[in-house]
């Protein structure tokens, strides 16, 4: 039998349940990292700072280790590049030709 409780959002940029969480713990997902790898909890605009301190309570809670144990998931900066002169504008890394 399900627990109703299992359909409330977790990780909301991903849209990952409890139900999903506890399913990645039960297959044996330990740490943080094992569970984002799993389910991508963590993995969207906020980087895990809305959800990661519920994620660890989850593992911690299902696994009987104490919250501390479970080590943060590891920061990593969005993929995408972008151009130097995306940062601080054209007016600040390539002077204009003059004529």
């Amino acid at each position: 039998m399900t627990d109703p409780d299992d359909d409330v959002l977790i990780c909301r940029c991903e849209e990952i349940t409890l139900g999903e969480i506890k399913e990645a713990i039960a297959r044996g997902a330990t740490t943080l990292h094992e569970v984002r790898r799993r389910t991508r909890a963590g993995m969207g605009l906020c980087q895990g700072r809305t959800c990661g301190t519920q994620v660890a309570r989850i593992i911690a809670e299902h696994t009987g280790r104490p919250l501390k144990e479970i080590m943060p998931a590891t920061a990593r900066p969005p993929v995408r590049s972008i151009k130097v002169k995306e940062l601080g504008g054209e007016q600040h890394c390539c002077p204009k030709e003059r004529t």
